[in-house]
């Protein structure tokens, strides 16, 4: 029988992504990678400075800052920054509109994420909704896993872009279609394309049927790395043939799933 350990080294997953609304990330610990990203899901959740200092110790540590929120606008109220330990990377991103107020979410992103990477020229730069802007920092791409992730890194590369990209995506170790569901059918009918297809008021979970289950059956795999560790490792690798230079997988079904 394979260790969590050894299971987690079949699916090729270079790091963990971890909410701190769902679990005390001080765990990360636990986990069997050398490198930990940390989402950020508003102020509240926000870990405090001597966690991040002792993970930092022990692991690869980097923090989201969405460079609209207050404390972490570059342009504007950037206390947080000071909170932060250096040895602490970052990722820069926009910001999810669930986590900024009216106000954050009128500010510019585009010089914001401009003076954040100058200001941390190590930063990572998160790439949803923003990609040109992104791109254009030179930073690490750290792009949300999709349909297209694939193609898309395989026209970077081809363009000459030869910085390091990132994929992030939310992961499932298991091909129990009703588990995958519970974790990911949500996240997966909030994606565009997905919404579209779904028809209206339909489950998102184990409870889906019918086309809507059939819509986000594929969804999930679109979207989110499913399936038997080996399975996920194939899909790893393929991403990595594409360009990823490294792939951090999100526990969808909660830490336990990744720690040794």
């Amino acid at each position: 029988m394979l260790t969590t350990g050894e299971t987690i080294a079949e699916t090729g997953l270079d790091a963990a992504a971890l909410k701190p609304a769902e679990c005390d990330v001080a765990r990360a610990v636990e986990l069997p990678f050398d490198r930990v990203a940390i989402d950020y899901e508003g102020p509240e959740h926000l870990p405090d400075a001597e966690t991040l200092a002792d993970l930092s110790r022990r692991k690869n540590v980097r923090l989201t800052t969405p460079v609209r929120a207050e404390g972490f606008d570059p342009l504007g109220d950037d206390a947080r920054y000071d909170q932060i330990p250096e040895e602490v990377g970052r990722v820069a991103v926009a910001g999810h509109a669930a986590y900024l107020s009216e106000d954050e979410r009128r500010k510019a992103v585009a010089p914001r994420l401009r003076e954040a990477i100058e200001r941390d020229p190590g930063a990572w730069v998160g790439t949803e909704g923003v990609e040109r802007l992104a791109l254009a920092t030179g930073a690490t791409q750290f792009e949300l896993l999709s349909r297209s992730t694939e193609r898309d890194l395989d026209a970077l590369r081809a363009a000459g872009f030869d910085g390091e990209l990132a994929v992030y995506a939310p992961t499932v170790l298991t091909d129990d279609e009703d588990e995958i569901l519970d974790a990911v059918g949500a996240y997966a009918a909030r994606r565009g394309p997905v919404a579209s297809a779904l028809p209206d008021d339909a489950e998102t979970d184990r409870a889906a049927s019918g086309r809507a289950r059939e819509v986000l059956s594929a969804a999930s795999r679109d979207y989110a790395l499913v399936g038997r560790p080996d399975e996920v490792g194939e899909r790893v690798a393929r991403l990595k043939d594409a360009g990823a230079d490294l792939v951090v997988g999100y526990p969808a079904r909660g830490i336990e799933e990744f720690v040794e």
